[in-house]
């Protein structure tokens, strides 16, 4: 009989490994190797918690850090790439009170401010509920706009609740790199 016990045990399902909490999108990848981290920049960032803690893998993924904005509800993320990028969606993740609300994307556009971020039609606007903030589900872009992206601005305008901080945990860029020649790279053909 004990033999018929370690069969069954032996024959047990192992534990499924976990999940990724934020399934990649189909035919997607996370853009965060393709970032330029000597230009990312945000503006109205409370120096404590930085940009860093909310975009760049393994700090983004611990629950206790965020980017936190300083003197108003407002952030200005500035995010340029290394090699030109598809932008399919994007992925915020937040408390359920100070998450991000209104977000305004804007493809190539750099040298951005407060006082100019409304000159300019964004590349897409999202309107996120506090159910999207906490369950970290990607948002899907209109993609016919971010097809050769140099630089991201993303333009945090408000939070869930109205408070004057806004905190983000996860910022996650979703896409695909664009195959470009590098003309550096091609010789010179010499005329004989």
């Amino acid at each position: 009989m004990a033999a018929a016990t370690n069969t069954a045990a032996a024959a047990a399902p192992a534990p499924a490994p976990a999940a990724p909490a934020t399934p990649v999108p189909r035919g997607q990848v996370d853009l965060v190797d393709l970032i330029d981290w000597t230009g990312v920049e945000c503006l109205n960032q409370d120096p404590s918690h930085s940009i860093v803690n909310a975009l760049k893998q393994g700090y983004r993924d611990d629950e206790g850090l965020h980017v936190a904005s300083d003197s108003d509800e407002q952030l200005l993320i500035y995010i340029p790439f290394m090699q030109m990028v598809k932008l399919h969606s994007v992925l915020f993740k937040g408390p359920e009170e100070d998450g991000p609300k209104t977000i305004k994307l804007f493809c190539n556009k750099e040298h951005m401010g407060f006082s100019n971020v409304n000159d300019y039609p964004p590349s897409d606007s999202l309107n996120l509920s506090s159910d999207h903030v906490t369950e970290s589900k990607p948002v899907q872009l209109k993609y016919v706009k971010f097809q050769n992206v140099r630089s991201l601005t993303i333009f945090i305008e408000d939070n869930q609740s109205g408070s004057e901080v806004s905190k983000i945990q996860k910022i996650v860029l979703y896409g695909t790199s664009v195959d470009t020649t590098n003309m550096k790279d091609l010789k010179k053909i010499e005329e004989h």
